[in-house]
């Protein structure tokens, strides 16, 4: 490893997107890691993390406890390769998948919809309780009371 990367990963490592979410959780992927990609945002990107950290993953944070997402920012060849809308809010660094597990997963829905600004939530491939595999839900800044809500199965 170069010492370039070195220091950019313990860059990563230290900055801090909200008060207990790091840059470098939220870009952290296996697919990108197994497939060399590098998964680094910009400065745009970075903000629209702390908005999204701000508005949504910390108050979820406060509610279930600690957690990491699944999935939160994704670069276009990330995004292509794990099978992403070619206009997914990963891409802007707006989005976030989230899984507790099923039974919890459901209450997490619940909760988000029926207690924080979002733009999008959805109910990722539920069961036949409606509890889904994950939740997808996303914030964009002068959006964020759009509020549309979908199912994907």
């Amino acid at each position: 490893i170069s010492y370039f990367l070195y220091i950019k990963k313990l860059y990563y490592r230290c900055m801090k997107i909200s008060e207990n979410f790091t840059l470098e959780e939220l870009i952290y992927s296996k697919t990108a890691t197994s497939n060399k990609i590098d998964n680094t945002p910009s400065e745009f990107e970075i903000i629209n993390m702390k908005y999204f950290a701000e508005k949504l993953l910390e108050p979820i944070r406060e509610e279930f406890g600690a957690y990491t997402p699944t999935s939160t920012y994704r670069c276009k060849k990330l995004n292509k390769i794990v099978g992403g809308a070619k206009t997914s809010m990963h891409l802007y660094g707006y989005a976030a998948d989230i899984s507790f597990g099923k039974i919890k997963n459901k209450e997490l829905f619940e909760y988000i919809k029926n207690n924080l600004e979002f733009t999008e939530l959805i109910n990722e491939y539920p069961d036949e309780n409606g509890c889904p595999k994950w939740v997808h839900v996303s914030i964009v800044k002068n959006r964020e009371n759009e509020k549309k809500v979908k199912v994907i199965k």
